[in-house]
């Protein structure tokens, strides 16, 4: 299992709060997101822009 980082599980976690208050919206769109996992996505991908460690996403 990969191994996250400190500022990785932070950034999660406030991205989540932002999801559970409803103000979480998605890029360019600006639409509200309402899926979980797409939220953590949004969060994950918020921790790798800061440099925090997160392991790659999968590659397709």
């Amino acid at each position: 299992m990969p191994k996250y980082g400190k500022k990785a599980q932070e950034t999660v976690r406030e991205t989540m709060d932002k999801f559970k208050k409803g103000e979480l919206t998605s890029g360019k769109s600006g639409q509200k997101v309402t899926d979980r996992k797409q939220a953590v996505a949004i969060g994950l991908s918020e921790a790798r822009d800061k440099g925090a460690k997160v392991p790659e996403p999968p590659k397709k």
